[in-house]
């Protein structure tokens, strides 16, 4: 197929959203879930990087989706999002209760956004809430578990560590080569842990340029912004360290794939042989069974290791994830308002 048949076959994203009668955000939610297929335009290459233009939607596709029998509510609703209180609604149980089960992780959000306070507001897909409410009516009445009040008691919120795997699991499911999912993982890490990870400054320059681009849009305020960046960061060792060894993995499957590109025009040079180590790994390492396998890296673990680094650098309202608790409560005060939001 030439190029210029590919052109006429597809559509840009606006002309898409508007034939699938979606509005923006609700297209572009589900492009990330999946719902809809888009296709590398024409220049665009693929998630190397090296392209300049936007993707594309192909006129199969929208074709595929509007001759469901469902169509266009039924693409509506299973891309609908609801705030805690209609959640609530729809669950038949108090906003409060909702909220306390979303801090223990039984409800994972899929945006958030900052109000006129600058607190996040968390996201839910609707047919979510309503598949919980159905298959788990024992945690809509009566007394919590004591495992779960003990978890709310201590302060846990496992809603931005569970959005954040939620957010990386989209990515990488998008993403077209080993490179691209490196970015993915790498946004998760702060500049000093990356710069551990990686040590090559070309690679993380490439990786930079793979970044995805973050799912908050353009805050209006660089306090709003930064509240943004934190939520974006793994804030837990065992959160931390998981995303460093996937984050190493991936890069090796990268290396073999391409390397990446230098000023002048070469490749960087494979990295010096990992040294193995005798002393044990530190943190929670050893709670996370290996993304895949690691045979052949007895010296991972000790290259990935906090280095010399008595505590990992904090981000306040330390969130978890699914059966994780930091114990770490959320911060407070007007410019930095707590994660936990509503």
């Amino acid at each position: 197929m030439t190029a210029t048949e590919t052109t006429a076959r597809t559509v840009a994203l606006g002309r898409a959203a508007q034939e699938l009668s979606l509005k923006p955000s609700e297209f572009d939610l589900a492009v990330q879930l999946g719902l809809v297929r888009t296709v590398p335009g024409i220049g665009t290459g693929t998630s190397t990087g090296t392209g300049g233009g936007r993707r594309r939607v192909a006129q199969t596709e929208i074709d595929r989706l509007r001759g469901a029998p469902d169509f266009p509510d039924g693409l509506r609703e299973r891309v609908r999002t609801v705030g805690t209180a209609e959640a609530a609604e729809l669950a038949s149980i108090t906003a409060d209760r909702f909220t306390k089960l979303a801090r223990t992780g039984h409800f994972t959000p899929v945006r958030f956004y900052l109000n006129r306070y600058r607190a996040i507001v968390w996201l839910y897909l609707a047919g979510e809430v309503r598949e919980f409410a159905a298959h788990h009516p024992e945690l809509l009445t009566g007394r919590l578990p004591h495992a779960l009040r003990t978890k709310l008691d201590a302060g846990d919120d496992a809603r931005p560590r569970n959005w954040r795997a939620r957010r990386l699991g989209l990515l990488l499911r998008r993403a077209e080569d080993p490179w691209a999912a490196a970015a993915a993982i790498a946004t998760l890490l702060d500049p000093v842990q990356l710069a551990e990870v990686v040590d090559d400054p070309y690679e993380r320059a490439y990786l930079d340029r793979l970044r995805p681009a973050p799912p908050y849009g353009r805050p209006e305020s660089v306090s709003a912004r930064e509240i943004g960046d934190r939520l974006l960061l793994a804030d837990e060792p065992d959160e931390i360290l998981w995303h460093r060894l996937n984050l190493a993995l991936t890069l090796d499957e990268a290396r073999a794939v391409r390397q990446a590109p230098r000023p002048d025009g070469g490749v960087t040079p494979a990295p010096d042989p990992v040294r193995t180590s005798t002393t044990p790994v530190t943190g929670a390492a050893s709670a996370f069974p290996p993304a895949r396998s690691a045979s052949g890296r007895s010296g991972l673990l000790a290259r990935l290791r906090l280095r010399r680094r008595k505590a990992v650098p904090e981000v306040h309202g330390g969130p978890t994830g699914p059966g994780r608790s930091s114990g770490r409560r959320a911060a407070t005060g007007a410019e930095a308002p707590a994660f936990g939001g509503e």
